[in-house]
């Protein structure tokens, strides 16, 4: 039996079965959560087909690891959430994480609603009260112009971890800990998805939700040929393409290159924005980048506010410039 208490971090599995690297970003979080909580920190594993990945958690920090004897696919997030629910009841935790993924943001609110409590979703900063021993959870609001701070007063205190805010706790593989199998009624697992077809997308290089560069195109790139330009840019930099939604909506790409509020949020170390305005929308995407360069022939555009370097000119003209310089270093 887990002794309750502490952090518990929902780790989840890549289709090839290994663990996703939001995981191990949260595994590095929740260890210096469950020091200042004075607490252990265990993961929650989900996955379907699950391998033997329990002692790498514990070797990342895991000093327990909750696993089901038959794991339910992630892409059922009902039947996850039941398996979830059983965890949260075994381990009893102060604080559980989940990564701001598709999966955590379908699975958090829910969880927080089955174990009567609050959830704080999208969260770039985490750190406990010394005064009061709870979680205080730093979000941006307001498009990405304010920090607001965040407490959920009942516990568990649920939250959700934007990608890229924390950093993987090294491996060890001489750390020790504990395996719990959890079994679940089947007739707990009852699901109201039905699965038709799963079509999986393929794309050159990183996702972008996990690529550290990321060049994205505006309103102003004019059309699908600007983005072979910036695609070009993002496959020399080994990053991944980005759009803002005008373009998506317009078909100049897909609409899994969108970033923003209702897209995807990312926090690569090098952002490019081409041709982007800077509409609060977008910037809810892509505040947290580590460093920002916007490249627009608008000198007055909100982006410039945001960018660490800023290029005023046509990017028809900046960005072939910027390839050549590249090839010439990089060669």
């Amino acid at each position: 039996m887990g002794k309750g208490g502490g952090v518990a971090v929902v780790a989840e599995l890549t289709e090839q079965g290994d663990i996703a690297p939001i995981s191990l970003e949260l595994l590095g979080i929740g260890a210096k959560l469950a020091d200042e909580l004075d607490g252990e920190l265990s993961a929650m594993v989900l996955g379907c087909g699950l391998p033997d990945v329990a002692q790498d958690l514990i070797s990342h920090g895991a000093g327990r690891v909750y696993i089901a004897s038959e794991s339910p696919s992630q892409d059922d997030p009902d039947a996850c959430l039941e398996l979830l629910e059983a965890f949260r009841a075994r381990a009893e935790p102060d604080v559980v994480l989940l990564g701001h993924t598709t999966l955590g943001q379908d699975l958090a609110p829910r969880l927080a609603f089955r174990a009567d409590t609050g959830v704080v979703t999208d969260c770039v900063d985490l750190n406990i009260d010394p005064e009061t021993g709870l979680l205080r959870c730093a979000k941006p609001i307001y498009g990405g112009v304010a920090i607001g701070v965040y407490v959920v007063q009942t516990k568990p205190q649920v939250a959700t971890v934007r990608v890229r805010v924390g950093k993987p706790v090294a491996s060890d593989d001489r750390r020790e800990g504990e395996v719990i199998r959890v079994d679940i009624d089947a007739d707990s697992r009852s699901s109201r998805y039905s699965w038709i077809e799963k079509v999986k997308e393929v794309t050159p290089g990183p996702r972008l939700e996990d690529a550290s560069v990321v060049v994205t195109g505006g309103r102003g790139i004019g059309g699908p040929e600007g983005f072979e330009q910036l695609r070009d840019l993002a496959k020399l930099l080994g990053g991944a393409l980005g759009a803002t939604r005008p373009p998506c909506d317009s078909g100049w790409v897909l609409s899994s290159c969108q970033v923003g509020l209702t897209g995807k949020i990312v926090s690569p170390n090098l952002y490019i924005a081409v041709g982007v305005s800077g509409a609060t929308q977008h910037l809810t995407g892509m505040s947290e980048s580590k460093h920002i360069i916007a490249i627009n022939k608008d000198p007055d555009a909100g982006i410039f506010k945001v960018a660490d370097f800023g290029v005023v000119g046509d990017y028809r003209e900046v960005v072939p410039a910027f390839v050549r310089k590249l090839d010439d270093l990089l060669s």
